[in-house]
């Protein structure tokens, strides 16, 4: 294996890394002021200046997010004793608060992973 190739794959591990934990920093600090979609320009504004294969950018923004609004809602279910989620989940019909959390977890995880993926696109149809 030439020396290239091993430091263009440890860069790509890099980016990768840096983009999950920044993801998860700016998405959480625009959570404080924005409403939910605020994380939709975080993924756009980062898959954008960083562009990510499209299959990076979509695995990333929907782990990162998954991780951000599943350990909240977790925090939260375990911060009330899970009367939030166990109301929810009769709401919505669910049966358990844990399906509640996971639930939000992967909406969080697909609006920011398609959102990284279009910043991605929009930024290899522009160059």
């Amino acid at each position: 294996m030439s020396y290239e190739l091993i430091l263009n794959s440890h860069s790509s591990n890099l980016i990768t890394m840096f983009l999950l934990i920044l993801l998860i920093i700016t998405a959480y600090l625009i959570n404080l002021v924005l409403p939910w979609w605020g994380i939709a320009i975080t993924g756009l504004v980062l898959g954008f200046q960083l562009k990510p294969s499209s299959g990076k950018a979509f695995g990333i923004g929907f782990l990162a997010l998954s991780l951000l609004w599943g350990g909240q809602a977790l925090y939260i279910h375990f911060a009330n004793d899970g009367i939030l989620s166990t109301r929810i989940a009769e709401m919505l019909g669910v049966g358990s608060p844990y399906l509640v959390v996971l639930i939000t977890g992967i909406l969080g995880g697909l609006v920011s992973g398609l959102a990284v993926l279009s910043g991605s696109l929009m930024k290899k149809e522009i160059e």
